[in-house]
């Protein structure tokens, strides 16, 4: 259902994540112009690829659509996670080598959302 996101289709998300709040493609587009040339057409289609992907609704508004995020950048981390995880012939060694490759830092994050996990609860106000 949620396909991975191209470097456009991140930057994109990024910015919609970041705001929050339904967007245009006029909004998105004059924000990437200040790191790069693109063009209005690139980025609609890009917004439109994006929503076929999973990871934007839209609402006509006018004659123009907004756009807002589905999910989270947290649940698009995830999702890939999953994912990769889901194409492993061992997922056990997968998520023991995976486990193995994070850093202290990781670790202590990792073990922290086991814990809130086992007692039911929520992190940082995610869904």
């Amino acid at each position: 259902m949620y396909g991975q996101l191209g470097e456009l289709e991140d930057a994109v998300m990024t910015r919609v994540w970041r705001w929050n709040r339904p967007v245009t493609v006029r909004e998105v587009l004059g924000d990437l112009q200040r790191e790069r040339s693109i063009a209005y057409t690139t980025v609609m289609t890009v917004m439109d690829k994006v929503h076929q992907k999973g990871w934007l609704r839209r609402e006509l508004d006018g004659r123009a659509f907004r756009y807002s995020p589905v999910g989270t950048r947290a649940d698009y981390a995830a999702a890939l996670m999953r994912a990769a995880w889901a194409r492993s012939d061992c997922p056990q060694a997968a998520l023991v080598s995976f486990v193995a490759m994070m850093t202290p830092g990781q670790r202590t994050a990792f073990d922290e959302a086991l814990r809130t996990i086992q007692a039911g609860g929520q992190l940082n106000g995610e869904k």
